[in-house]
C-alpha cells in the first residue's frame, strides 16, 4: 500500500474520515496488514473477496479455504477468521439475557447470526417457556441437506424432556435461499400434528440464510 497516496491508503483513510469510509477491500485489507510477493495488502484482500463470493462468503470460509489464496498463511487466515467471528459475535445478545422470541422476526434475528451461516444443513428448535421466552436451543440433526431425515418424535422428546411450553423449528438453507421446498412443508404439516398430540405449541418453523428468513407463520403455511 506504499504506493498509493496517503490519504488512500486504509489506515490513514480510517483515521482521517472514520471506518465507514473504507470499502469491504479495505477492511479485509487491514486485517490482512501486508502483502506479499503476488501483491500489496489491497490486491491479496481482493483476491480473497473475489475467490469467495464477496463479504457475506468469508462467514461461510473455514481457516483451509482462505489459506489457498496466494498471500494468506496460515496467520492470516487465522486473523480473517476471528475478525468475522468478532462481528458475528457481536450480533448476538450478551449472556444471562432471555430473548423473548413473540414474533418471527425476534426469532430470526436471534437465529440468524448463530446459524444463518453454517455451510452444512442444521435442524434445531428453540425452546420456549409459557411467556415465549427463550429457554435454550437444540440441534437435532446436523450436517446434512435432506429434511427427511429430521423425525417429529426426536423433535418432542427434545422439548419433552427440556420442559418447553412450546418450541420454535428451524433450519438453515446454505444455499441462500430461504424459501421452503416441498419436503420443509410436508415435515412442518407432521411437525404440527405431533404438536397437537404432545400438547406442546410449534410456534414457528424458520428457514434462515446468513442474512434472510422465511417464516411458515408469517405465510400462514402452519
Amino acid at each position: 500500500m506504499r504506493d498509493l497516496s496517503p490519504d488512500d491508503r486504509p489506515r490513514e483513510k480510517l483515521w482521517r474520515h472514520g471506518v465507514s469510509s473504507l470499502g469491504d477491500n479495505e477492511l479485509v485489507a487491514l486485517v490482512v496488514g501486508q502483502g506479499g510477493r503476488h501483491g500489496g495488502a489491497l490486491v491479496v484482500a481482493n483476491d480473497v473477496l473475489a475467490r469467495h463470493g464477496g463479504l457475506h462468503g468469508l462467514v461461510r470460509c473455514a481457516p483451509g479455504d482462505l489459506a489457498r489464496v496466494a498471500g494468506i498463511g496460515q496467520a492470516r487466515a487465522a486473523q480473517i477468521v476471528a475478525a468475522v467471528e468478532l462481528g458475528r459475535r457481536t450480533l448476538i445478545a450478551t449472556p444471562g439475557e432471555r430473548a423473548r422470541l413473540n414474533t418471527p422476526r425476534d426469532a430470526a434475528e436471534y437465529l440468524i447470526p448463530r446459524f444463518g451461516a453454517q455451510a452444512a444443513e442444521h435442524f434445531g428448535l428453540a425452546l420456549l417457556d409459557a411467556k415465549h421466552r427463550l429457554m435454550r436451543t437444540a440441534i437435532v440433526v446436523a450436517g446434512t441437506a435432506n429434511s427427511t431425515l429430521v423425525e417429529p418424535r426426536d423433535v418432542f422428546r427434545e422439548a419433552a424432556l427440556g420442559g418447553a411450553t412450546a418450541i420454535i423449528v428451524f433450519h438453515n438453507h446454505p444455499s441462500g435461499d430461504p424459501e421452503p421446498s416441498a419436503e420443509d412443508r410436508a415435515l412442518t404439516r407432521r411437525l404440527v400434528a405431533a404438536g397437537v398430540l404432545m400438547g406442546i405449541d410449534l410456534v414457528d418453523h424458520i428457514i434462515v440464510t446468513d442474512r434472510t428468513y422465511w417464516s411458515f407463520q408469517e405465510a400462514g403455511a402452519l
